[in-house]
């Protein structure tokens, strides 16, 4: 029996900023604009806030022009298995219902849109799913990606702060990977995805620390300061931002004194 022909599909991957509509760059709008569908995780009780945002710049891209809108429901990691399995099945998932919907619901000569926030590039896992999706081989995808500001930038932008020292390096890291200490010769780290405030580890050094959350959104907050005078700040007020929106995003830099 022969082999049914492989459809082949036409992707774009569009970084539309940090949460602020104006972070939306002028190549970024131009693609929103040209798209047929629009292939949306629903992300749950982020949805509300999030989807306003998303509202906002395909209005400014599209101009009240009507584009398909297809939106996935995205289960929540299983917290139960080991971290690098977890990470795996959510990725399995997310790959599953967006090949089918790339192969059941995009014609052969539309361009399908998937909406990033931030950078495409910096912790987002869209361009290793749709990789595991080329890599099955029912499907040829043809991927366009269009940076992002992502909210690292914005946070520099805020506190208005290079990254590094001059000459020097600068470690983009995660929570849990801080937990698991600083190499050796870094003194300036940027930290996303803390829901546990791995910061407070390093008390009792010489660290600064300037924290954002909900960079470019009206919520907009910014803590600045020796790390062992605003430490609890930060894990209060962040407690109280989670109580009022049901999720907090944020990120921070370390600097070393």
């Amino acid at each position: 029996m022969e082999r049914a022909e492989c459809p082949r599909r036409r992707i774009a991957v569009v970084g539309i900023g940090a949460g602020d509509p104006r972070f939306v760059t002028v190549e970024a709008l131009q693609v929103l604009a040209s798209l047929d569908v629009i292939i949306v995780f629903d992300k749950g009780d982020r949805a509300g806030e999030l989807r306003a945002v998303r509202e906002a710049i395909l209005d400014r891209a599209r101009a009240g022009r009507a584009c398909r809108m297809i939106e996935l429901p995205d289960a929540r990691r299983d917290d139960s298995l080991d971290y690098g399995d977890t990470v795996r099945t959510w990725h399995r998932g997310r790959a599953d219902a967006l090949e089918q919907v790339l192969r059941d619901h995009v014609g052969d000569g539309e361009v399908a849109g998937i909406l990033v926030w931030g950078d495409p590039s910096l912790y987002d896992s869209t361009l290793r799913i749709l990789d595991e999706v080329a890599g099955r081989g029912n499907t040829e995808l043809e991927v366009q990606v269009v940076p992002g500001v992502s909210s690292l930038h914005v946070l520099a932008a805020r506190h208005g702060i290079p990254l590094h020292a001059i000459g020097g390096s600068v470690l983009i890291t995660t929570g849990r990977r801080l937990r698991e200490g600083i190499p050796a010769g870094i003194d300036d780290v940027v930290v996303f995805l803390d829901a546990n405030c791995s910061f407070m580890t390093l008390r009792g050094g010489d660290w600064e620390i300037y924290w954002g959350a909900f960079l470019g959104m009206p919520d907009e907050q910014l803590i600045v300061g020796r790390l062992d005078e605003v430490a609890t700040d930060i894990v209060q007020l962040r407690e109280r931002l989670r109580a009022e929106h049901g999720w907090v995003f944020d990120c921070y830099l370390l600097r070393r004194r």
